[in-house]
């Protein structure tokens, strides 16, 4: 289906092609170009509030609201017959003028019609004429008008006329297409991401119950309603990305554009050009003119990833258009003007650049009006069970598979383990689990990688805990990595396992409920 953001009659109305050729069109014919859109519905003609015909018998019957609604539905039935023939269509409206129209289509996608009217045809002038003669006489017997004058003043189209006016409507619908296609190229991956991201990326979908990440989500409510810059740091792979996602789709602009250019990724030359466009002649192999992404992110936001690695001459361009908004293209002379939101993000320490001089200390505080932080995986451990099955689902989703489940000892060496890699480590040791595990819906620990399985200690299974941290917490911890390692011991066998353990079977239950520890699928009798 065609988007709406992509084309629309505004933009019809806003081609060179189209305004000239309507000013052709009045010049030579003293005739009407006008749009309507798949309904039937003239364009740009609200409750027929602003309809200008050169016609001067059309004008007439467009300032009398009554006869207005003869126009407004011949232009329907010419809408639907546009789209039932499927191509160019001379017809005769209400009045006795002839229209010729041709359908708009894109990729298949009919979306109104284009046409002309107010004219009257060599051929069949006469009964034209008649035809009038007899609805002016009906409609406006008591405004006193001489009809004749009118009729006198209208245009009359030869058959190759009308054949040559038919060329220019052609015309304007390929310069309409042409101008779809430029659109396109222009915005064809960033569509991708803004379609996307509405469905995926809001902050009821990021997966956190940590206080860690409670904390986060609190302060992304706050600023939601914001227009203000912000910066996202983190170490890689706690989930910049996703974050600047769902700031944008949760904010006034969420309905625009969401752009993301990584600036670590490309030299000065290159993300100059990728970020501020270019004119055409600027340098060898610029034989057009492009669009920047800034100028593509107007009235949207735009993601700069990686900022702590942009040069210090870059960094002067971004604070000129932090602070005024304007930027000028490669090898261009005219200043441009953008209504565009950035969101950064790095994993460096900008502050402590700024103190060495690697980064410009007015970019960083225009950056940093607000801080969103993100914490590595290993101080929200208590939400790697969900990042795990919010992973399995994707997984089994896009591969259209049945849903695999993490057996309790794989997730218990997966707990323990310190994710340098943060979340990304983590969804790629999953996506490469499920690969391994093939048609099995269970997965163990053996096909963990050896950096993982072998990061519990074998000499001092509960090292691990905090000992310098809160007691309560302590207690808690130790009292689940004994039952997960007594039940594991034991094959999730409770009445053995509650024995080893000096507690009530029940008792084992009921912490078993408390900590989430199930053994799914499990072959063992449970005695």
């Amino acid at each position: 289906m065609l988007e709406e953001t992509e084309l629309n009659f505004d933009h019809f109305e806003n081609l060179n092609v189209v305004k000239r050729l309507k000013q052709i069109m009045g010049n030579w014919w003293n005739i009407q170009l006008n749009f309507t859109d798949k309904n039937g519905y003239l364009r740009g003609v609200p409750q027929g509030k602003f309809f200008n015909p050169t016609n001067p018998i059309c004008k007439l019957i467009t300032e009398n609201n009554e006869t207005f609604k003869d126009c407004v539905n011949i232009a329907r039935n010419t809408t639907i017959k546009s789209e039932e023939v499927g191509e160019q269509l001379l017809s005769t409206c209400h009045a006795g003028f002839s229209t010729i129209s041709l359908p708009l289509k894109i990729d298949d996608e009919y979306i109104g019609c284009i046409f002309a009217d107010g004219f009257l045809i060599e051929e069949t002038v006469d009964d034209q004429k008649e035809k009038l003669r007899f609805y002016l006489r009906k409609s406006f017997h008591k405004e006193g008008i001489t009809i004749e004058d009118y009729i006198d003043s209208l245009p009359i189209l030869s058959m190759k006329e009308v054949k040559y006016l038919e060329e220019l409507l052609q015309v304007i619908i390929d310069e309409i297409l042409l101008l779809r296609k430029s659109i396109i190229e222009n915005r064809d991956d960033f569509n991708t991401i803004s379609s996307s991201i509405k469905k995926d990326w809001n902050f009821e979908n990021i997966v956190g119950k940590s206080s860690a990440m409670q904390e986060v989500f609190k302060l992304l409510t706050k600023i939601s309603d914001s227009e203000a810059t912000i910066l996202i740091t983190g170490e890689n792979g706690t989930g910049k990305e996703g974050i600047a996602k769902a700031i944008h789709i949760n904010s006034k602009r969420k309905t625009k554009n969401f752009i993301i250019q990584n600036c670590g990724a490309l030299n000065d030359n290159l993300l100059e050009t990728e970020l501020f466009g270019h004119v055409k002649g600027a340098f060898t192999n610029a034989i057009k003119d492009k669009k920047g992404l800034f100028e593509l992110a107007d009235k949207g936001t735009l993601f700069l990833d990686e900022i702590g690695d942009t040069s210090p001459s870059m960094q002067v361009k971004l604070l000129r258009i932090l602070q005024e908004g304007t930027f000028i293209p490669v090898g261009g002379v005219e200043q441009k003007q953008v209504d565009v939101r950035i969101l950064a993000a790095t994993n460096k320490n900008l502050e402590l650049m700024v103190q060495n001089g690697t980064f410009r200390e007015d970019l960083y505080y225009r950056l940093n009006v607000i801080n969103v932080k993100l914490p590595p995986l290993k101080e929200r451990v208590e939400d790697i069970p969900l990042l795990i099955k919010r992973f399995l689902e994707n997984y089994s989703k896009h591969n259209n598979v049945k849903n695999k489940k993490i057996s309790p000892s794989c997730l218990y060496l997966m707990e323990k383990y310190k994710w340098p890699g943060n979340v990304r480590e983590l969804e790629n040791e999953v996506e490469r689990l499920c690969v391994l595990s093939g048609d099995d819906i269970e997965i163990n620990e053996d096909l963990l990688s050896e950096r993982i399985s072998q990061k519990s200690p074998k000499n001092d299974e509960f090292s691990h805990i905090n000992k310098q941290g809160n007691l309560k917490d302590a207690i808690e911890d130790l009292e689940k990595e004994m039952i997960l390692t007594r039940l594991d011991l034991e094959k999730w066998n409770k009445s053995k396992a509650s024995l080893k353990l000096g507690i009530s079977r029940a008792s084992l239950i009921m912490k078993c409920e408390k900590y989430n520890l199930e053994r799914k699928n499990s072959h063992n009798k449970d005695e």
